[in-house]
């Protein structure tokens, strides 16, 4: 009985809703072979989840979490490999969308330049090629070779 309580706890309380430190409206753009949207999105992350709700005409098109798996509202849970690899490219880093979307260096800060309002990476090998710039109104991320777009602006 006791590990049947304990484990209803477990399951209702990781079904609870998330309280997030900050929530930013942004204009995303997102191109991949598989996936386009150009629209309002909102971004809300804590320490270790993110969440970012997609909207077209105001409506709720799309909600994607990120913490130890990435689930997508219509695709259900995966890991951030399998994600990677169903929607972006299996050769990035696991945590490559996360660290995109908060505007964090890529691999460990590699070829990371400093600039006047952020900076820029260039990241390239036989998989990708990466333009990465992060200033306080845009992240904008381009791999030339599996044509992936990520742009984020800040609404005024």
């Amino acid at each position: 009985m006791r590990y049947f309580l304990l484990t209803l706890l477990l399951f209702f309380t990781a079904c609870s809703t998330k309280s997030y430190e900050q929530t930013k409206t942004k204009l995303l753009t997102i191109k991949t072979k598989q996936f386009r949207f150009s629209d309002i999105a909102y971004l809300r992350h804590s320490n270790s989840d993110l969440e970012l709700e997609l909207f077209v005409a105001g409506q709720v098109f799309k909600k994607i979490t990120i913490n130890h798996l990435i689930c997508v509202s219509d695709e259900g849970c995966m890991s951030k490999e399998h994600f990677n690899e169903a929607f972006l490219d299996a050769n990035y880093p696991q945590n490559l969308l996360q660290n995109v979307l908060l505007g964090k260096p890529l691999l460990s800060g590699k070829n990371l330049q400093k600039t006047d309002n952020g900076f820029e990476q260039h990241l390239g090998s036989e998989s990708y090629d990466i333009e990465y710039r992060v200033t306080a109104k845009e992240i904008y991320f381009k791999d030339r070779k599996n044509h992936i777009l990520i742009k984020l602006k800040e609404l005024q």
